[in-house]
């Protein structure tokens, strides 16, 4: 079991950490904004550079979820308290963060339906998620909910014409390959019907998110602390609403119990949410989703590291392919220009009829 002790001693440094990443990354005033005009292809770069960095990082964080919250369920506490406590807890570190850098509370006409939406969808992401802990292994549901990147990629295709790359099909081969080792559905992991669907249910709406946070011009310029304080704001009124038709509320029976809430509020949500809508914004929601499947690899580590777990050769393969993957994210553009030059030296001959 997690103690108040071991709970510090292996995250206050990670916290911390994070803490000032976020920080530091998620602002939208650029350091490089008073640079002259024939320095822009050198801030795209950066960005870029930046945005990827944004979206590994919220990975990671996002992957501390069930080391917070499956220990709270074990001591009585229900996925809607849970959730509620780490919405609430996590708005007033946006509050400072917004006070802080001078930024305004003020919420236009045209952006309270938006934000809405994006506070309801995130609310039943988190909840269909961690009521999916209550029927399988968490590790297992943590990695099935990484379906989402192919969700945005299809739903950015379908509906907005977003170019596929060869590159990009390549990538969610080899992190559907990865994605399956890691599953592992054998012995005590095998995979609940129920736990799936409200797993797959959390990767849509998840998935539905990232796309309304990349194409809708309103949302686009809220500041990303601005957007996440009222995101949290919804959702924390929708589990409130849960509670007071029909629902009931438990608290933690134990001190280390808040330490729990608190981390689940600043790590998954703050941090992770706050890294993943900026990551946004500077690549896009493609790359940025599929680069959320470094999320498993960081739910192995902490497994091993924390829980005390065993990790197998069959985790290795499957965290190594998500490596993979995700680099071939990053190296996108040269990849696809060599897949092109390569198809280029074989072109499709004409029949000669002499």
């Amino acid at each position: 079991m997690i103690t108040a002790a071991n709970l510090s001693q292996n995250y206050l440094a990670f916290i911390i950490s994070l803490i000032i990443a976020s920080y530091l990354s998620i602002t939208k005033d650029s350091k490089f904004s008073i640079l002259n005009s024939q320095f822009s292809i050198i801030i795209m770069k950066l960005d870029k550079v930046k945005g990827y960095a944004l979206a590994a990082i919220a990975a990671a964080a996002y992957g501390t979820n069930p080391a917070f919250a499956v220990p709270l369920y074990e001591h009585g506490m229900n996925p809607v308290s849970v959730l509620l406590f780490r919405y609430l807890m996590g708005i007033p570190v946006l509050a400072l963060l917004m006070a802080f850098r001078g930024r305004s509370f003020l919420l236009h006409k045209k952006e309270i339906v938006p934000t809405m939406i994006l506070g309801v969808l995130m609310a039943l992401s988190s909840l269909t998620l961690f009521e999916s802990y209550n029927y399988m292994n968490s590790g297992v549901a943590s990695t099935l909910l990484f379906v989402y990147p192919v969700m945005v990629a299809v739903i950015m295709i379908v509906f907005f014409h977003e170019k596929f790359n060869i590159s990009t099909v390549i990538c969610l081969v080899v992190m559907g390959a990865g994605l399956m080792l890691l599953m592992n559905p054998q012995g005590e992991n095998s995979i609940s019907g129920y736990g799936c669907l409200l797993v797959m249910i959390s990767a849509l709406t998840y998935a539905l998110y990232i796309v309304i946070v990349n194409v809708s011009k309103s949302v686009c310029g809220i500041p990303t602390t601005k957007l996440l304080f009222y995101v949290l704001g919804w959702g924390s009124l929708m589990f409130i609403a849960m509670i007071c038709f029909g629902g009931h509320m438990t608290l933690p029976e134990k001190g280390w119990g808040w330490m729990h809430l608190l981390a689940l509020a600043v790590i998954p949500t703050v941090i992770s949410l706050g890294c993943t809508t900026r990551a946004i914004q500077l690549i896009g929601s493609t790359p940025t989703a599929i680069l959320g499947a470094l999320e498993p690899v960081s739910a192995v580590i902490l497994s091993v590291l924390v829980l005390g777990q065993v990790i197998t050769g069959q985790d290795i393969v499957g965290g190594v392919l998500i490596v993979i993957a995700t680099t071939i994210v990053i190296c996108a553009e040269p990849i696809d220009k060599t897949i092109l030059r390569i198809r280029k030296m074989f072109p499709k001959g004409k029949i000669n009829k002499d």
